[in-house]
């Protein structure tokens, strides 16, 4: 079938995007879904910083590549094989495919699907192929590479099942795509990574839409959180969403704020060093942001043994989708999760350019793409 999606040419383009225009906006064919696959009508797609780093080269990944990887939308059409998920139902869409079965899987979440995960690096989907394909100016086929699994810049998707959550026809696109990153990623790196004891307070490092929607998890969970951010509008933001308070990182080091649980969701060398600095004796640094590659910072050894210290990674907040999604949906549907809040800006999908530029600004949390005649 024919779609319309945007294609990342090239990572490493200089910004601002709205000049280099690293992104094609056009046609491509999609091939129908094969066993165990969806075919996926897109109605809301989030635009995220794991995005980002791809236009940036900070995450190497083949190109082309049709990018976009926190996204809800309506089964169309269902391949061999899928017996538990039915055209017309709506579904979320995760970045990182489980197959149930590999010892990744077996960890319960701490460690990625190691099938999914080689599949995510060669920008296939877990068959170990591509659906994507356009037509060159001289008429030549070219493939293009699936971001993540997903590819959800774009009118539809084929994916794997192993990368879909059904929920129910009451959540909202709008909801239900960011339940597939932000929440699972911010929230997971609370619940599953950080598991803060009943009363304890909660740092969040870096409040862009991971680690607000980290503060609104913990929140939901009756901690007393404190947000850390260098941008002053997401601190007054994270007062209300439910922060006690809220720091520049230098007021917080000032005041020797300290909590036995630190959430580190910037992605930045820096961002951890404050982290780990805000991190109370016997506690634990949750890192789930994503730096560059070669991002270096610097720790005392001494301090994390003689402190008792740990320091957690966290991909995809240690998340199992399957099991975490509904319990996100039960906290939103009861009022205790107000995901709307993370939602700055909508933009259409031929923005996509200017919409990078903005989230590098550092002044979005969550700019979702809709589309046109998809959402129902």
């Amino acid at each position: 079938m024919q779609i319309v999606g945007a294609v990342l040419e090239r990572s490493g383009a200089a910004a601002p995007f709205s000049q280099s225009r690293p992104f094609t906006v056009g046609a491509l064919t999609l091939d129908p879904p094969r066993r165990g696959e969806l075919l996926v009508r897109i109605e809301a797609a989030g635009i995220c910083h794991s995005d980002l780093s791809v236009v940036d080269g900070n995450r190497v990944r083949p190109t082309p590549m049709l990018l976009g990887h926190e996204a809800a939308g309506i089964v169309e059409e269902v391949g061999d094989g899928v017996m538990d998920v039915a055209p017309g139902d709506r579904v979320v869409m995760t970045f990182l495919p489980r197959c149930g079965e590999c010892a990744g899987c077996r960890t319960g979440g701490r460690l990625p699907c190691e099938i999914g995960t080689a599949a995510n690096s060669t920008g296939t989907l877990v068959a170990g192929s591509t659906r994507l394909h356009r037509t060159l100016g001289d008429g030549t086929l070219q493939d293009v590479h699936h971001h993540l699994g997903v590819s959800a810049f774009a009118t539809h998707a084929v994916v794997s099942r192993t990368s879909v959550v059904p929920v129910d026809a009451d959540v909202p696109p709008e909801i239900a795509a960011l339940l597939g990153c932000a929440v699972l990623t911010g929230g997971g790196a609370v619940v599953n990574a950080g598991r803060p004891e009943p009363g304890d307070r909660v740092i969040v490092v870096g409040l862009g839409g991971v680690g607000m929607a980290a503060l609104l998890v913990a929140v939901a969970f009756g901690h007393e959180v404190v947000g850390v951010d260098a941008v002053a509008a997401k601190l007054e933001l994270a007062h209300e969403l439910g922060a006690a308070d809220s720091f520049s990182p230098a007021a917080a080091a000032e005041r020797g704020i300290r909590a036995p649980v630190v959430i580190e969701a910037a992605g930045s060398a820096r961002a951890f060093e404050t982290a780990i600095a805000l991190t109370a004796a016997g506690g634990k640094t949750v890192t789930v942001g994503l730096p560059a590659p070669d991002a270096r910072a610097s720790v005392s050894p001494l301090q994390l043994t003689a402190e008792a210290r740990t320091v957690v990674g966290s991909y995809l907040g240690s998340a199992v989708p399957s099991r975490d999604i509904p319990r996100y949906v039960d906290l939103w549907r009861a009022g205790r999760l107000p995901l709307e809040r993370l939602v700055t800006s909508h933009v259409a999908l031929e923005q996509i350019d200017q919409a990078m530029d903005r989230l590098a600004a550092g002044g979005e949390l969550r700019q979702l793409i809709r589309f046109e005649g998809n959402t129902s």
